[in-house]
């Protein structure tokens, strides 16, 4: 006797090829996997399961079962500011004008989310010209050689009703660490909200080890975000009180 997997590969030549069909192939496909549930079913085996989703072509792709069940969130850069600050003896703070920000979920459980940021690091702007240039030179961010300044977090975990410890990889300069961002959320059960945080580190451990002349300058930087996000679609989060 075949086993399953066995009498798959004869009977539907399942060889990881991708199988197009149109709806009324699907149809009859539909029916021969339900009758053929019901055969395993009474044999005390596990029932094959084929998810579909269509396609506007008439074919059809795989689609998770729980695709609906998981928040979807869009961040509006317009109504967000990621900011840096670091301790001089000359004010050394900015923006950075142009990035991105994308949070995404695998369950309506917050501590599933993933934060990943991407700055454009030549977009830095401290309000002159002169500081401008000098962080976008060989000795800061160097943005001709890595122009992109990256977070991308790696756990996520709840530590009181508002608030998050975000652990994540951090990359400027080329060089990648691991750091912490400090999370607090508002707008919890409204659809939108905002995430407030902050992050340092130390900026030799990026080899950013020179000075600006003239100008005495702290190791630890601190980078803040507040960012402006929004559910379009799926459940609310089920959050710890």
């Amino acid at each position: 006797m075949l086993s399953r997997p066995q009498f798959l590969q004869k009977h539907f030549f399942l060889r990881g090829d991708l199988i197009k069909m149109n709806t009324r192939t699907a149809l009859m496909l539909s029916g021969f996997f339900f009758a053929a549930g019901t055969s395993f079913a009474q044999n005390g085996a596990a029932k094959p399961t084929l998810l579909l989703a269509a396609r506007e072509s008439g074919s059809f792709v795989p689609r998770s079962a729980d695709s609906g069940e998981i928040p979807v969130f869009k961040i509006t850069p317009a109504e967000s500011k990621i900011k840096f600050d670091v301790k001089a003896s000359v004010a050394i703070a900015g923006t950075f004008d142009k990035w991105d920000a994308t949070l995404t979920f695998t369950s309506t459980d917050l501590t599933t989310g993933v934060l990943d940021i991407k700055i454009q690091a030549d977009s830095v702007d401290t309000g002159s010209s002169m500081k401008n240039g000098k962080l976008k030179g060989k000795d800061f961010f160097d943005v001709k050689q890595n122009p992109t300044i990256a977070f991308k977090s790696t756990k996520m975990e709840q530590t009181g009703p508002d608030t998050f410890s975000v652990d994540g990889d951090f990359t400027i300069r080329g060089v990648t660490r691991h750091e912490k961002l400090n999370l607090t959320v508002s707008g919890k059960g409204t659809g939108s909200g905002t995430i407030v945080g902050t992050m340092a580190f130390d900026r030799k451990e990026y080899g950013m080890k020179s000075g600006i002349p003239f100008i005495k300058i702290a190791d630890r930087v601190e980078v803040s975000v507040n960012l402006k996000a929004e559910r379009i679609s799926g459940p609310p989060f089920a959050v710890k009180q």
